[in-house]
């Protein structure tokens, strides 16, 4: 039986020390070996709290690591390219969490190093490889709620902090770039198609100039996708996909609740009482079965769940959902992977 990849992990963000590193733990084929901080203290704490054998007061330390396949980048939006490639150059595999840059050229970057260095690199979007939405995708690919027209969706938070990092527009904060990306990469995962315009609206925080309310059209081929995502409102998530013969909801489709079952909800549109038709599925957690799948990947030298290519995709529909509110025009996302 081929051994397990061994990770390690590029700060001590919150996303990691709360949510993926703890799910990663729990993986078949992961585990977290080591964890790196600018601030040596904090690394030893996180590293005993979360029972990782090593810790490192550098970032550059555990790169240097001979005993790492991999690494786990969960840093600030704008320090994704620059340590991804630090690593890749170390020969080590890069799990990037979203979004995997704050600009298409910079991805760009990222997709050269990849392919000169050899090592696999992917953007962290946990819930495309979540069971629940590998079903969703297989539902609608199946016809079962006819054709495909509409897609819409809805994400969000308050948090006014100015000193927290989502607020702080010179390092990739905004509701666009922090959770807009994750409307847009489902809908691309779901509709199986890149959109060719786009349409936003933003409305940006007069003191962190942030964008703190974003909403955009997405024309696609097929159809359309709208979402608004804000971080100044009330907490909500969930997202719609309506068909020419039905449709389908899924209740915090981003973070699924914890330790509780997840649903779909099936409406057949004949507004009767036994219309609505549920599936549900048994709590599993998005960190470990993202950690694996991509674990399987480096074992097997198999394809990684959200590749470099679909990456810069999205982030040219993030360029044009920004280009677009500053325009008032819809814009085309550029499609730059040839550039």
């Amino acid at each position: 039986m081929p051994r397990k990849v061994r990770w390690g992990v590029l700060g001590v963000a919150s996303i990691a020390v709360r949510r993926a590193v703890p799910g990663m733990q729990k993986g078949q084929w992961s585990e977290i070996t080591a964890i790196a901080s600018r601030d040596r203290n904090k690394a030893e704490e996180a590293a005993r709290k979360l029972g990782i054998p090593k810790f490192f007061g550098s970032y550059a330390d555990l790169l240097a690591d001979k005993e790492i396949d991999a690494v786990y980048n969960p840093l600030p939006h704008h320090l994704h390219v620059p340590w991804s490639i630090q690593a890749a150059e170390a020969g080590k595999h890069v799990l990037c969490e979203k979004p995997i840059s704050t600009t298409v050229a910079d991805a760009q970057e990222l997709l050269r190093v990849r392919d000169r260095t050899g090592v696999k690199i992917g953007e962290a979007f946990m819930v495309r490889t979540h069971p629940r939405w590998l079903r969703t995708r297989e539902l609608i690919r199946s016809g079962r709620i006819g054709q495909l027209r509409s897609i819409s969706g809805a994400f969000s938070y308050f948090n006014r902090d100015p000193a927290n990092i989502r607020n702080i527009a010179s390092v990739g904060g905004g509701a666009l770039l922090d959770m807009g990306c994750y409307p847009i990469t489902l809908s691309r995962f779901i509709f199986q198609e890149e959109p060719r315009r786009v349409l936003g609206m933003i409305e940006r925080d007069p003191e962190t100039e942030i964008d703190r309310l974003t909403s955009a059209i997405l024309d696609f081929p097929s159809g359309q996708s709208t979402f608004t995502c804000g971080t100044q409102i009330v907490h909500f998530q969930r997202m719609q996909f309506l068909g020419t013969g039905g449709r389908i909801e899924i209740q915090f489709p981003i973070n699924v609740p914890q330790v509780q079952p997840s649903h779909i909800l099936i409406d057949d549109g004949k507004a009767a009482p036994d219309s609505i038709t549920t599936e549900t599925f048994e709590y599993c957690d998005q960190f470990t079965v993202q950690g694996d799948v991509f674990s399987k990947a480096i074992l097997e030298n198999g394809e990684v769940p959200v590749p470099l290519e679909d990456s810069i995709r999205n982030m040219a529909v993030i360029e044009a959902v920004f280009r677009s509110a500053k325009s008032g025009r819809w814009e085309q996302p550029a499609d730059l992977l040839t550039a």
